[in-house]
């Protein structure tokens, strides 16, 4: 799939100062400081830096859109990325599970996964960027994944604890229990006393984690925490390298993660909706104390551009600290130096978008094409 050598002219270009309307050049998978080739005429529309997703599953039911319906999984990752660039997204961290859950979310489909990315990588335009979702109790599988990330060159590990510890402290059965056994082809009461015995092991965590953190630190592994709602937990995970906060319940978590110097994530579905889902930190008040480095996808990647002028129509932030938030942001979360800007020498990652409605006609992820429509598609072609 070969770069464009093109130059965009009469659109409004998102520039780190502001709107512009002087021309874009790309050349050889980058931006230029100058107008190069044919030059295409985008009157009508917005040039924005292309979407960054730093953390989401949505791929999951482009892999198995029914149980058992995933024999070809590479198949599937070509359907996940038409659904990223139709929504703007150049660059995508696909979040995928190594949980005690099994199934999906288990380890053995965790290599499938990963293998099916490594191999799709250069087929696609879209920066396809594995990372892996571990449930800390997995005492026994340390070594496993620790083994996985090398060999898959996993460049984001956050660590995850789902446990029903709750219900399992008491001696109930936790919910769903029995249909999630059942779904993985477990029996029940196997399943249970599995469970049990994790939950039990759960005093060994911290000393195995940081082992396993000190080891993939060295390695120049990210690491991330997932759903801190403690300051002693951020602290904590501070102390093993773990410098990522994923969606942290409360403000009091996402302020000492900011008071320490660490990146703040937060779901732009939360931001959609006006709250979260389940009763924790609302993504919009901390975004509006400054509290957020990043939004992510989560589960559902429409939200990210709804997300940032859902802030800049509001007043929050202007359009360029807004769209910062999906783009610049979580492009310095993860470390990509090359991309989250229209600056020259960057990478040529932008999403075209009709001025007024904000549908995105076009996206562009290292100078080529990952999806086009319409008015705005004639006019490259023509």
């Amino acid at each position: 799939m070969s770069a464009l050598t093109l130059t965009l002219t009469g659109a409004q270009v998102l520039r780190p100062e502001g709107l512009s309307d002087e021309p874009l050049g790309i050349s050889d998978g980058v931006i230029g400081d100058r107008t190069i080739g044919r030059e295409v005429d985008l009157n009508g529309y917005l040039v924005l830096p292309g979407i960054v997703d730093v953390h989401g599953d949505g791929f999951e039911r482009h892999l198995a859109p029914r149980r058992g319906a995933m024999k070809d999984l590479g198949e599937g990752l070509i359907a996940a990325e038409a659904e990223l660039g139709a929504n703007g997204i150049t660059t995508a961290t696909l979040a995928q599970f190594y949980s005690w859950e099994g199934g999906m979310r288990g380890p053995e489909f965790a290599e499938r996964v990963f293998d099916a990315i490594a191999r799709l990588r250069d087929q696609v335009a879209t920066d396809l960027r594995p990372q892996l979702r571990f449930e800390v109790a997995m005492l026994d599988d340390y070594a496993a994944m620790a083994e996985m990330v090398a060999r898959h060159g996993i460049p984001y590990v956050v660590f995850n604890d789902h446990l029903p510890h709750e219900a399992l402290e008491k001696g109930k059965r936790p919910p769903r229990l029995h249909g999630q056994a059942l779904r993985i082809g477990r029996n029940p009461e196997k399943h249970l006393e599995f469970i049990q015995g994790l939950h039990a092991a759960m005093g060994e965590v911290p000393a195995a984690l940081d082992q396993l953190s000190a080891g993939l630190v060295a390695r120049g592994v990210r690491l991330g925490s997932h759903d801190d709602r403690h300051v002693d937990q951020r602290r904590a995970a501070r102390a093993r390298g773990v410098r990522i906060a994923e969606f942290p319940e409360t403000r009091e978590a996402a302020e000492e993660a900011q008071s320490g110097g660490d990146a703040v994530i937060m779901g732009a579905p939360n931001v959609v909706r006006g709250n979260s889902h389940n009763g924790n930190a609302s993504a919009i008040e901390l975004v509006a104390m400054g509290l957020v480095d990043a939004l992510a996808s989560d589960y559902h990647y429409p939200s990210l551009k709804r997300a940032a002028f859902l802030l800049a129509d509001g007043g929050l932030l202007d359009l360029a600290g807004a769209w910062g938030l999906v783009s610049a942001g979580p492009a310095r979360v993860l470390g990509l130096a090359d991309r989250g800007l229209l600056c020259a020498g960057l990478r040529a990652d932008l999403v075209v978008l009709e001025a007024r409605s904000r549908k995105v006609a076009a996206t562009m992820a290292a100078g080529r094409i990952s999806y086009m429509s319409g008015e705005a598609a004639a006019r490259f072609i023509g």
